[in-house]
């Protein structure tokens, strides 16, 4: 447990050294707009939660800003995911056609020295009605998407006439297949901001919710609803998905209506160091997972398992999924990842307010002018950032990491997998501590941590093994 408790106390003294102070209870928010109570309710809430946040209950008090328990800090503008794709066709920034180097680059514009590195924080969480517990339908989740641009001033996101998303201030709110609700977070300086962001999220939504009859809870897996009871999103995207993943896994449709996660995205300064946290997140991507596990319940029974949502992933898509061996093997940078992208089949190409099925053809074609349902066309790095979303490895690779294997959870885990990872990842002592464990583990090892369903890890049922007494070293 060294390193795992020196990564925890190395976010403590990160955040500590950029002069952010949090207290046991508290989390103090991003600065709101001046105003009223109205716009003071937008992001510089101070609030206390208590431990069963699981449906967004507990609040106990708001600070408003300005307040002398402590200043506030605006958010740094960002690209949000849950804008609509552009439609502009072909090529580069340039005006020229993209090339494989082009995407490389994009991959390493990246690199930012370490006083610019961020954390953004996502997660997804399952609404409900609270009189019958049956899901939300897309009728009352477009009523709490209104609600919530009318009181809170979030910018409405729309696909035709159907209210998608929202965004404000560097965030974004947006709906997975099923109806989950996503809160994409800003990229920001410290732990606590990230928290406070989780905290000013979860009172509005609460707010918004309870006088619409809905609740949430923080869970990996739908413990109830099978997915013919799930509603569908009104999204062109995840109508093309649907139709695709029953042909490629046996999860795929789990996958998308039934699972939520928590997940951070953090930077790196170099291509050496995007290497070096991409190895670490991967080989200890299990070890969050079992920390992490909240997925026991399928149907209103137990599963059988800690983390159900992590068993979902062995069999969704083998293309775009799972560990990734390569990740490990000599000469891996950005090159190499680009090349793995471009071996994943595509899904879409959005254009003219549309998107077009692409679902298993090849982006080498689309680059070369060849895809079959666009002639003579060639993509944008738009197109080239939405196919990166399309891609759901445990880590993943855009301009920044996502670690992306821990199960969706209640206000004090959302809070605990960022500073984790930011631990872990950002403090150079964790980090090389944590390489040098993990650097001589074979792919079989790997695959082998992998593979043990999370309750035979929780279960401790093979300590024996001199893996697995390397594994609880960390």
């Amino acid at each position: 447990m060294a390193i795992i408790t020196h990564a925890v106390v190395a976010s403590a003294q990160v955040a500590a050294a950029r002069g952010v102070f949090l207290d046991s209870v508290e989390a103090s928010a991003a600065a709101a707009p001046p105003g009223g109570v109205r716009r003071r309710a937008l992001g510089c809430q101070k609030l206390a939660l208590n431990s069963s946040c699981e449906a967004l209950g507990g609040l106990r008090r708001v600070v408003p800003c300005g307040s002398p328990e402590g200043p506030c800090r605006r958010r740094t503008p960002c690209i949000v995911a849950a804008s609509p794709p552009n439609n502009n066709a072909g090529g580069s920034r340039s005006g020229e056609p993209l090339t494989r180097q082009d995407l490389v680059g994009y991959l390493a514009s990246g690199c930012k020295p370490k006083e610019k590195w961020r954390i953004g924080t996502e997660h997804e969480k399952f609404g409900f009605q609270l009189d019958n517990l049956q899901p939300m339908t897309y009728a009352q989740i477009r009523q709490l998407l209104e609600g919530l641009a009318d009181r809170f001033e979030w910018k409405k996101v729309m696909e035709g006439d159907n209210i998608i998303g929202l965004t404000f201030d560097g965030q974004s709110v947006s709906l997975e297949p099923g109806g989950q609700f996503e809160l994409s977070g800003a990229p920001l300086e410290t732990l606590h901001q990230t928290c406070a962001e989780v905290n000013s999220h979860l009172y509005q939504v609460k707010a918004v919710a309870e006088e619409l009859g809905l609740g949430f809870a923080g869970i990996g897996f739908q413990p109830k609803w099978s997915v013919a009871e799930t509603p569908i999103m009104p999204k062109g995207r995840y109508e093309i998905m649907r139709n695709y993943m029953p042909k490629v896994g046996s999860y795929g449709l789990d996958m998308m209506f039934r699972t939520c996660t928590v997940q951070v995205n953090l930077d790196f300064d170099s291509e050496a160091d995007m290497v070096k946290k991409f190895r670490v997140g991967l080989a200890l991507q299990p070890i969050a997972t079992a920390l992490f596990a909240n997925s026991p319940f399928t149907e209103g029974k137990p599963n059988g398992f800690l983390s159900f949502r992590s068993h979902i992933w062995t069999d969704v898509d083998k293309d775009r999924s799972g560990d990734l061996p390569f990740v490990f093997e000599d000469g891996f940078g950005f090159e190499k990842y680009v090349d793995y992208a471009l071996d994943v089949p595509m899904y879409f190409v959005y254009r003219n307010g549309r998107y077009v099925d692409c679902s298993g053809l090849s982006f080498k074609d689309f680059l070369e002018g060849k895809l079959s349902v666009l002639p003579g066309e060639r993509p944008t790095l738009s197109d080239w950032e939405n196919h990166l979303t399309t891609i759901f490895p445990e880590v993943r690779l855009k301009r920044y990491l996502e670690m992306r294997g821990a199960d969706g959870g209640p206000w004090r885990r959302l809070c605990a997998l960022p500073a984790f990872w930011t631990g872990l990842l950002y403090d150079d002592e964790s980090l090389q501590g944590a390489f040098d464990i993990i650097n001589d583990w074979t792919e079989k090892e790997r695959a082998m941590l992998r593979n043990k369903e999370v309750k035979s890890l929780g279960s401790c049922s093979d300590c024996g093994d001199p893996f697995y007494t390397s594994c609880l070293s960390l």
